[in-house]
């Protein structure tokens, strides 16, 4: 029997830590109030729920868990924004699993793209920013248009695309730049690369080329994505992806990892998450695949085995999802939206938000405009589709008092 401290944000299914877990094992829970719901606190050996996940928070509540119940044999941590917590938390409290030198190899970008570049592999040129660094500096190295993005961000979240070195520098002039790198603009596809790792093998792999990006979707556009066939395309990102992670020496967890084909059709490392997919990709995993990307991830951390996966619940060779923007002007509130099933061939599944429902501009994706999932014979098919739903789905919002 064995004891996991779990931290944990997810409000959803995926807060159901117990569903992957051996028989036997004892669970304990610092969570937000949000995701306190999902969590069997019934069977728990404890719950403490806290205002927010920051470590200064954390910490006490672990080393008091630690004091009542004993050293814990693994800390749990798959929110991408509590991976560095984690980290620290067994760093202080000397639990085995993912140490913050490792964890920062995925969380902070220019540590990520040094290891990967060590490799050999190609990476966006960078620079790191201090509170020295000038927008003409920047564009005099790395060129116009410039990606401006934190450090250890996700979901695009704070990014900036600078066309000019006024927009830059009025970027940089707005946040602390010295929690901020910039990169060069790769022009070309890019594709995500999701699933799990075992004993440095893949236990799963898919691969998906997206369709707009996730900047575009911070700026108001619609995103989406479609499963690769089988072939020449697919083998060759699997194959990079795995030179990616055998670089930053991850061997058994789950990732997320990005990369650019450029216009040359070369292959650039673009970064890489330390946890499922993002978005709709862990629901439409387990849709077409049958595989739960999240208990996999739970199984990692603790040194469980593989669940395994279970035969696909929609059985299709290609799959793919998409987000509809939060609706504009924002603030918003939702006044109509226009369901889309039953209109469009391969999709499967759609989740609107209510009428009512307000946007501030803070939901990412988790609180979109409008969640579709599609399944279909082949990448061309379901790629169409997606592009149909992009062009002919729209959800009106009013504006709101902010």
């Amino acid at each position: 029997m064995s004891r996991f401290l779990i931290l944990n944000r997810f409000d959803d299914g995926f807060g159901e830590y117990h569903r992957f877990a051996e028989p036997g094992d004892r669970l304990a829970y610092i969570t937000t109030e949000a995701g306190a719901a999902p969590l069997d606190q019934s069977a728990a050996l404890a719950t403490v729920v806290v205002p927010s996940m920051d470590l200064e928070t954390v910490l006490p509540a672990a080393r008091e868990l630690t004091a009542r119940h004993g050293a814990f044999d693994g800390i749990v941590a798959i929110s991408e924004f509590d991976l560095t917590a984690a980290a620290r938390l067994r760093a202080e409290l000397g639990t085995p699993g993912w140490q913050p030198d490792f964890v920062a190899g995925f969380r902070d970008k220019p540590t990520m793209k040094d290891r990967v570049a060590a490799a050999g592999i190609r990476v966006p040129r960078f620079l790191v920013l201090d509170r020295d660094s000038t927008a003409e500096d920047v564009v005099a190295k790395l060129g116009l248009p410039v990606i401006f993005k934190p450090r250890s961000g996700a979901a695009s979240i704070g990014v900036v695309r600078a066309v000019t070195t006024r927009q830059l520098a009025e970027a940089m002039a707005r946040v602390d730049p010295e929690g901020f790198e910039c990169e060069e603009h790769i022009n070309g596809d890019v594709y995500h690369i999701d699933g799990t790792r075992r004993y440095g093998e893949y236990h799963f792999v898919s691969a998906s080329v997206y369709l707009n990006s996730c900047l575009d979707f911070a700026l108001g556009a619609p995103v989406g994505s479609v499963l690769l066939d089988d072939g020449p395309r697919k083998d060759q990102v699997v194959a990079f992806t795995a030179r990616c992670l055998d670089a930053l020496a991850l061997t058994d967890g789950a990732f997320h990892l990005e990369l650019f084909i450029d216009e040359e059709g070369d292959l650039v490392f673009c970064e890489v998450g330390l946890r499922p997919g993002g978005a709709e990709i862990p629901y439409l995993h387990l849709d077409v695949f049958g595989i739960d990307l999240v208990g996999e991830a739970y199984r990692a951390i603790t040194g469980q085995p593989p669940l395994g996966m279970s035969p696909p619940r929609h059985p299709a060779p290609s799959g793919g999802w998409m987000l509809a923007a939060e609706p504009r002007p924002l603030p918003s509130t939702v006044i109509y939206h226009r369901s889309m099933l039953g209109t469009v061939p391969g999709l499967y599944a759609e989740s609107l938000p209510p009428i009512g429902e307000k946007f501030d501009g803070k939901g990412s994706y988790k609180h979109a405009g409008g969640h579709f999932r599609f399944t279909g014979p082949d990448f061309g098919t379901v790629r169409l589709a997606v592009l149909e739903v992009m062009a002919r789905y729209f959800v009106l919002g009013e504006p709101a008092a902010g």
